[in-house]
């Protein structure tokens, strides 16, 4: 596997999302994380952003693909967007976590899953 890897570290969307209806009425934010693992590596980019993996478009990808639907679990977005990731970059693998905040008595709650070609 090449270990070369491109982080995203705690990109905040908004998205409505929860299982009950009361709880996605209004939008709230996630945090959420990826590491994606570039099909070539880092090997003959010749400092070209064209030849890798454009995090700036993948950040704008994750933020639209959050707000484009209401989901009841963040276990359903984090696999939507490693599916959208896989489909739409030379990628070999990424992790997906994201972020919620919604127990008073912790920080966050969170899922993370690794998929691959």
């Amino acid at each position: 596997m090449n270990p070369d890897e491109i982080e995203i570290r705690r990109l905040k969307v908004s998205t409505h999302i929860g299982v009950p209806d009361e709880e996605r009425a209004t939008p709230q934010d996630l945090w959420i994380s990826v590491w994606m693992r570039p099909s070539q590596g880092f090997v003959g980019l010749h400092d070209k952003v064209e030849y890798t993996v454009d995090y700036y478009e993948v950040s704008l990808k994750i933020a639209e693909l959050a707000a484009a639907k209401p989901r009841h679990l963040i276990e359903t977005l984090a696999t939507d967007v490693a599916e959208k990731l896989l489909q739409d970059y030379p990628l070999t693998s990424v992790d997906v976590k994201i972020e919620k905040h919604v127990l008073p008595d912790a920080d966050f709650v969170a899922v993370k899953i690794t998929r691959s070609r």
